[in-house]
């Protein structure tokens, strides 16, 4: 079962998808998506709807001036916004009477760096994170993949975006970690360096030859298998 629901974030009201399976207070997993896409990405929804296989709920939703939620992109678009967005997504959906109060975060590329910066104040269960850069000066320009990016990155305020969690990584565990080798926006060392830095247990999966998006399907099926199987074992721990 599938539920739309809005949610406030500062003076936002942003949309999200809520994917419930038949269980009684189910965990649930949040889903935060990259910078130039939206909860609506085919990547959210086929981990939204694996997770609901195993009676885990998933609830993805659109970043602030993203999707259906309000606000303008180039204007709202900003690292602690997303940060805030978060926040208040965990903090709406705890209030919610058919989930659980266990929580886990799945971030992608820019939203990877936000579900590890509000570790600390959502407490997931676990998180796993894919091509998730640890600081703003180790993203290459976002729009390699395709061009037709260029006009919406070149409208954002860069010093709006910039940040770096790499001094709070230490404090992260329960930590599935993936990224592609080859990737040419976030480079492979920020999984490196983030697996080094995360406290036990953790685990960093390397995709060789693996691009930004994770267009290999053999990728693509090893990042479900392993991502459903993380969240099961450490829901269960909870």
């Amino acid at each position: 079962m599938q539920k739309t629901l809005w949610f406030f974030s500062d003076r936002f009201r942003l949309h999200g998808i809520l994917h419930l399976p038949e269980v009684k207070n189910p965990p649930v997993v949040i889903g935060s998506h990259g910078l130039l896409s939206t909860g609506d990405s085919p990547k959210q929804i086929a981990l939204a709807e694996a997770c609901v296989r195993q009676n885990m709920a998933y609830f993805r939703y659109d970043h602030r001036g993203c999707g259906q939620s309000e606000g303008d992109f180039a204007a709202a678009t900003t690292f602690d916004g997303q940060c805030r967005d978060l926040v208040c997504a965990a903090r709406f959906l705890r209030d919610l009477p058919e989930i659980g109060k266990s929580f886990a975060l799945f971030g992608s590329s820019f939203g990877g760096a936000v579900s590890l910066a509000m570790a600390k104040k959502i407490r997931p269960a676990a998180i796993v994170t894919l091509a998730a850069p640890l600081s703003s000066a180790g993203i290459k320009d976002p729009y390699v993949n395709d061009p037709a990016n260029l006009p919406l990155v070149e409208s954002l305020n860069r010093n709006a975006l910039l940040f770096d969690i790499r001094n709070q990584i230490s404090r992260i565990s329960r930590l599935l970690i993936f990224h592609g080798d080859a990737d040419p926006i976030v480079p492979f060392e920020n999984a490196l360096e983030l697996h080094e830095k995360a406290a036990p247990p953790k685990r960093l999966v390397r995709q060789m030859n693996g691009d930004h998006p994770m267009s290999n399907p053999a990728h693509q099926a090893e990042f479900m298998e392993l991502t459903v199987a993380w969240f099961e074992t450490y829901f269960q721990d909870v």
